[in-house]
Formats: C-alpha cells, sequence, structure tokens
C-alpha cells in the first residue's frame, strides 16, 4: 500500500483529499501545517506529499525546503496544490523541487491520476 501525506489547513480539501486517496487504497497522513507534516515525516516515510503554499506556522515553500535537506526523503514525490496560480508561484514551486504544481480548483480525479503517474 502506497503512504500519502496531505497537508492543507483548508478541512474540506483535507476531508475530500484523505476519502479519495484511501479509496484508492493508500494509506493516508494528515497534517494541517508545515510544521505538523515536518513533525510526522521524522515517523513516516510517505511515498508522495500534497502540499498546500498557504499555511500557518511555515508555508509549503519552507516545508519542501525542508524536505529537500533530508536524504531519507530523496525519493519521495511532492506535488503542490494551491491557490496560489501566478507564474512566479508555480515557478518558485517547480525550481524548489516539487514534481507537480497544481492550482486549485481541481479535480479530484485528476489529481488521482497525476499521483499514481508519478509514481509508477
Amino acid at each position: 500500500m502506497k503512504k500519502i501525506l496531505i497537508v492543507d489547513d483548508e478541512p474540506n480539501i483535507v476531508m475530500s483529499l484523505e476519502y479519495t486517496f484511501k479509496k484508492n487504497n493508500f494509506e493516508v497522513f494528515i497534517a494541517r501545517d508545515g510544521q505538523e507534516a515536518l513533525d510526522i515525516l521524522k515517523k513516516q516515510l510517505p511515498d508522495i506529499i500534497i502540499l498546500d503554499v498557504m499555511m500557518p506556522m511555515v508555508d509549503g515553500y519552507t516545508t519542501l525546503e525542508q524536505i529537500k535537506q533530508e536524504p531519507r526523503l530523496e525519493n519521495c514525490k511532492v506535488i503542490f496544490l494551491s491557490a496560489k496560480n501566478k507564474e512566479t508561484d508555480i515557478k518558485k514551486g517547480l525550481s524548489l523541487g516539487a514534481n507537480l504544481y497544481i492550482t486549485k480548483p481541481f479535480s479530484l480525479k485528476k489529481l488521482v491520476e497525476q499521483t499514481q503517474e508519478l509514481l509508477n
């Protein structure tokens, strides 16, 4: 079973992502901000992380920078899922090492397909 960490501070998004990925046979971990995500990553090694950019405490960009400094997470794929949709935001996310940058609103079906493509 593949493991996914969903990092977002918007409860409705977290609920729909959690439900959808569990239905698609993922083990799901949830963090509400970047610091909580980093704490979970000390104990868990997910195959993929879905990461929001705008969050309290530690934002998604900073979280990704921390993830990229951790050698044991080097094979972990990261997808930014954000309402920040300017070209500069997307370029920044990808330049920090995200595998994909998807803007909100988004299609759950397409997100699952893109996630599975990244893991194959």
